[in-house]
């Protein structure tokens, strides 16, 4: 999803883009002509909450506020952000740590798309294991995380079933078991961040569901790490309080 210059037509053209953009500079520094330090996921999430933050910022200007806000995996540190649970600077430092703490695994793992229902997906592999469901995206959409052995048997498997597979372009498997490691230290990393109820209507990666008190726990964020990211039962959540757009 990064690439190098990302938004940089945006910073040059759009005041408010650029000022969103300085802010979390003042953060974080992000090397963003540099393609291969970019793909690190110590500045690609930071890059991702930065790109995110700004965008939510330069439509605000333009007159477009949010009834509902939802992300995607770390997304959701952005709409945590627009939706009042914590402050932008706070956001990206933990997003900055987050980073930091899985760049530093000693296993990197790896993850796959497959055209398949996440109950095909279950139904085929059942507890497999080393390998996670890590995104229910959609009717037909399912990515897979885990250790590169076990999800490549896993994909054979479920290519031999019918199933198209794609291995994503990532440098971890994110919401897998691999994670685990890191969680600790996110969540002590979370502890120290002064959080809120939600103010407006922000829905949960974890659950599908509108979120409320739980967000303001550290451990809400390390279930959010280590856990799949429910975002096609989000969206049905959306649709039902008449979002459509």
């Amino acid at each position: 999803s990064q690439y190098a210059g990302m938004g940089r037509r945006l910073y040059a053209t759009q005041p408010v883009y650029r000022a969103a953009v300085d802010r979390c500079a003042k953060v974080v520094e992000i090397p963003w002509e540099d393609e291969e330090a970019l793909g690190r996921t110590e500045h690609t999430q930071a890059a991702l909450f930065t790109v995110e933050y700004a965008l939510t910022e330069l439509w605000r200007s333009w007159g477009v506020e949010p009834e509902a806000v939802m992300g995607h995996s770390v997304g959701e540190y952005v709409a945590a952000c627009v939706a009042g649970v914590m402050s932008v600077e706070d956001g990206l430092r933990l997003v900055v740590e987050r980073g930091r703490l899985m760049a530093g695994l000693r296993e990197a793992g790896a993850m796959a798309s497959v055209q398949a229902s996440v109950e095909e997906v279950l139904r085929e592999l059942g507890d497999a294991p080393g390998v996670s469901i890590a995104a229910d995206n959609g009717p037909t959409q399912v990515v897979l995380s885990g250790r590169e052995s076990a999800l490549r048997s896993a994909c054979e498997k479920l290519e031999a079933r019918g199933f198209r597979t794609k291995a994503l372009k990532v440098s971890h498997a994110f919401h897998s078991e691999l994670m685990e490691p890191m969680l600790v230290g996110l969540e002590r990393a979370a502890s120290q961040v002064r959080m809120s109820a939600p103010r407006s209507v922000l829905v949960s990666n974890v659950t599908g569901r509108e979120a409320g008190e739980e967000v303001t726990g550290a451990e809400y964020w390390s279930r959010h790490t280590r856990e799949a990211v429910r975002f096609a039962e989000g969206m049905k959540t959306l649709r039902e309080r008449g979002v459509n757009t």
